[in-house]
């Protein structure tokens, strides 16, 4: 038996059985699936669809019935191959740097990194097949996922900015393992509600499932440790009190940025999910964006930074009052970062 990725993408063909606890009695089967078999709602939607969800030996066909302690809950898991992703020129990022090893590309906020149920076209992957067809013979040998080849870190849907992208296998080792090692640099700006009191401060709280709401990430005693770095670029106080900040990652949970600061009272503006929608910004986006990222190239180690401008919708939701002193980044291609502009230095080759 094989176990899902940690990702929530469905793994290779297996079947996972479990007697529900007394913590999952009265969940939804949906809700259920997707926790345990670590996939998105979504996904585990599709699961009860397709008949490959059983309790006490019976396929249900309807996700929203609840679990009784003790059921026996069995989830099939697709076949190796199932998840492959057909190349499609559609799809529409900035490439914002590319040679023979490694690709960093700008994607957009409502583009699904890789497919999932209800997102199989249309992701960012199908579009890097289509530009980059190479990184195809990453799943041939088997260093990627099929739904995921060259992917090293991912991105929220709501959320735009950079991402590193491997063509190669060493260039996928070597990303993963700076992503391991914490060397690989992340750095977000994201507009948060209320008023952030501390300058600069370090949110140090583990992250796991949420136990009243399972398809959530939560602060949690037996979660896996994480940490954000934040600083303040602007408090804000009209129409009402908000705070902008820029944020490192020193680890990489699901949705960490926006779990953590919601922990300390100050959720994403716009996250729907740890906070409260946004009209503004439209369905299902909230103001984060990875606006830098550096890295040791794969090939020969030389240390790389790229930057990535303040999308507009963003940029227009904050009125165009952001300085670029603000987050310590000088010269007028740093204005140009924060306000919306390219930035000249890295355009799509």
């Amino acid at each position: 038996m094989s176990a899902p990725g940690p990702d929530g993408v469905l793994g290779p063909e297996g079947v996972l059985v479990v007697e529900v606890p007394s913590l999952l009695a009265g969940v939804r089967i949906d809700r259920a699936v997707a926790m345990l078999a670590n996939v998105s709602r979504t996904a585990a939607s599709g699961l009860v669809a397709s008949g490959r969800v059983l309790v006490d030996g019976v396929a249900v066909s309807v996700g929203r019935h609840v679990l009784r302690d003790g059921a026996t809950l069995t989830i099939s898991l697709p076949a190796p191959g199932s998840d492959e992703v057909e190349p499609e020129a559609g799809v529409e990022f900035r490439v914002v740097h590319a040679d023979a090893h490694v690709a960093v590309v700008d994607k957009p906020a409502g583009l699904v990194v890789h497919p999932g149920a209800g997102h199989q076209r249309g992701t960012l992957v199908g579009g890097l097949l289509a530009r980059f067809p190479d990184v195809a013979a990453l799943v041939a040998s088997g260093v990627c996922a099929a739904d995921r080849p060259g992917i090293v870190h991912r991105l929220d849907k709501g959320t735009s900015g950079l991402l590193a992208v491997a063509r190669t296998e060493p260039a996928y080792r070597a990303l993963v393992a700076q992503l391991a090692d914490r060397s690989m640099q992340r750095r977000y700006l994201a507009l948060v509600e209320g008023t952030v009191a501390d300058d600069r401060g370090e949110i140090d709280a583990p992250i796991g499932r949420s136990t009243r709401t399972p398809t959530k990430m939560a602060v949690a005693a037996g979660g896996r440790s994480a940490r954000t770095a934040y600083t303040v670029v602007e408090r804000r106080f009209t129409p009402r009190p908000t705070t902008l900040v820029e944020l490192s990652l020193q680890s990489g949970r699901t949705h960490q940025i926006r779990v953590h600061m919601a922990a300390i009272g100050h959720p994403v503006v716009g996250d729907a999910r740890y906070g409260t929608p946004e009209r503004a910004l439209g369905p299902g986006r909230f103001f984060l964006h990875a606006f830098a990222l550096g890295f040791s190239h794969p090939d020969g180690g030389e240390h790389m930074e790229f930057s990535a401008p303040l999308p507009a919708d963003l940029s227009s939701f904050l009125g165009g009052l952001v300085h670029a002193e603000d987050i310590g980044i000088e010269g007028e291609g740093s204005k140009r970062l924060l306000l919306g502009a390219p930035d000249s230095a890295h355009t799509d080759p």
